[in-house]
């Protein structure tokens, strides 16, 4: 009993403790922040006062400001006020400037008038005194005139005559030599073989294949003839047609680095070289038209300008020819006085049907005017093509032009190869003989002519009519051409079965 009184105790006394010293902390708390308002209160004020001060500061500076923007108001507007009285004062002195001169128009033209009048008074007395009209007497003059001096206007028209057509042979030949000189460039044939290089021998047993089938299957895509035993270390393309002599190359060069060589690659690397072929004769195109700075070719034109790259005529390369004359005639133009663009367009595009005729009956030249009228070249353009030999009549100064430096191009030594034209001629006329028949796909004429190996629609020709089709075609060789030894006709049906497993 007596620890719970003992623990009662404590607990009041403690309790009492407690609240005393809470009171103790109470006061002082009250007197802290009592003297931290007092301090809060005394650093507003002073702030309150500077702040007073930085404002009455700034009214002072704004005022001064205001002061000088008002007096540089001032003198700009002093300024205006006597530019103005300036200008009124000029203006005052234009006006009666003005007056002075239409005072002055008015006594000029009455001047005039006065004059026309005396004029006219005096013509007047001179008819009564003459008893001619001022057209009459003009008349009269001429013809005393022309009569003193006709025979020495005959003698001067002569001499100026004999003068120009001596001056006109001379400054003809210059021109005609200065163009010649600044275009004179190495002539090279074109030649009918194109050689590419083996690595390997062995490389040369695949492209031939098991019992030939690889090389077959070339010849039988491009329509070349390719010869692997005559040079060492080269394969041979041989082929009148210098476009499929360019598909077989780039095919055989893909073939040897791919190194997968068989009948079914062989078809799809034949497709990819054509294709790239046709890529390029869109370059050549466009290339040729930029050397020779003509713009604004319709795209058909520059394929078909392209394709002449790939073709020959005598053995000189068409396009060459083209862009060399197109120069030229850019040069004589330019002396003679003619249209320059029209010149050098139809310079350029003069030999255009060459890429046709193996196409299109007709002569070159007309085919040239027809293809340019078709796909929208100037017409002035197209009659100067059309007009570059001489079985079309020359109507303008731009035809003539193109004649000539045809000729010059052509006329050079070593520039043509007739030989070799009247080869390329032959092949193409024993191609032309063998598609002449039905059912026929397409037909080559290799080995120089000595085979023409000829493909036909399965569809439409079974085997018995291909041994009919192979006489037939050698009976018409027979009878419609001119040729050394024999010619080999080689009729090849083939039939594909195509299915697909899915």
């Amino acid at each position: 009993m007596l620890y719970v009184v003992f623990a009662i105790v404590g607990l009041v006394i403690g309790f009492g403790a407690n609240m005393a010293i809470s009171k103790n902390r109470m006061s002082s708390a009250e007197a802290n922040a009592k003297k931290e308002l007092e301090k809060a209160k005394k650093e507003a004020a002073k702030l309150v006062e500077q702040a007073r001060e930085e404002t009455n500061k700034s009214v002072e500076e704004t005022k001064k400001e205001e002061q000088a923007r008002r007096k540089e108001l001032k003198d700009i507007e002093q300024r205006l006020v006597s530019r103005e009285e300036n200008l009124d004062k000029k203006l005052d002195e234009l006006d009666k400037r003005t007056e002075k001169v239409r005072s002055s128009e008015d006594e000029i033209e009455q001047l005039k008038n006065d004059i026309r009048d005396i004029r006219v008074k005096q013509q007047e007395k001179l008819e009564k005194i003459a008893k001619l009209t001022k057209t009459e007497a003009a008349e009269k003059l001429m013809q005393m005139t022309e009569r003193d001096i006709r025979n020495d206007l005959i003698g001067l028209v002569n001499k100026l005559q004999n003068e120009a057509k001596e001056n006109a042979e001379e400054q003809a030949g210059l021109i005609i030599t200065t163009a010649m000189e600044r275009m004179a460039s190495e002539v090279t044939a074109e030649r009918t073989i194109t050689s590419i290089k083996l690595e390997d021998e062995e490389m040369k047993g695949r492209i031939i294949g098991k019992e030939g089938r690889n090389i077959q299957a070339l010849q039988r895509a491009t329509g070349v003839d390719i010869m692997l035993d005559d040079t060492p270390g080269y394969i041979v393309l041989s082929s009148f047609d210098p476009v499929r002599r360019e598909v077989a190359r780039q095919a055989l060069e893909m073939l040897m680095k791919d190194g997968r060589i068989h009948p079914g690659r062989i078809e799809e690397v034949v497709e990819k070289a054509q294709k790239n072929v046709e890529k390029d004769v869109i370059r050549a195109g466009e290339d040729a038209a930029r050397e020779v700075g003509i713009i604004g070719i319709p795209k058909e034109v520059l394929h078909l300008l392209g394709e002449l790259k790939y073709r020959t005529s005598y053995g000189q390369n068409v396009l060459k020819h083209s862009v060399e004359m197109a120069h030229m005639a850019g040069i004589i133009a330019e002396e003679v006085g003619a249209n320059i663009k029209t010149t050098k367009y139809a310079a350029l595009v003069h030999d255009l049907g060459k890429a046709l005729t193996h196409k299109m009956e007709g002569k070159h030249h007309h085919i040239s005017g027809e293809i340019l009228r078709k796909y929208g070249a100037p017409e002035e353009v197209a009659l100067a093509a059309e007009q570059h030999h001489d079985d079309v009549e020359a109507t303008s100064v731009e035809a003539l032009i193109i004649r000539v430096v045809d000729a010059i191009s052509a006329s050079r030594p070593g520039a043509r190869n007739i030989s070799a034209e009247n080869f390329v001629e032959r092949m193409k006329d024993l191609e032309n003989v063998a598609n002449s028949f039905s059912g026929i796909e397409k037909s080559y004429a290799i080995s120089a002519g000595r085979e023409v190996r000829v493909f036909v629609r399965p569809k439409e020709i079974d085997d018995l009519s291909a041994i009919k089709l192979a006489r037939d075609i050698a009976t018409k060789i027979e009878s419609t051409m001119q040729y050394p030894g024999t010619i080999k006709v080689n009729v090849i049906r083939e039939t594909r079965a195509v299915e697909f497993a899915k």
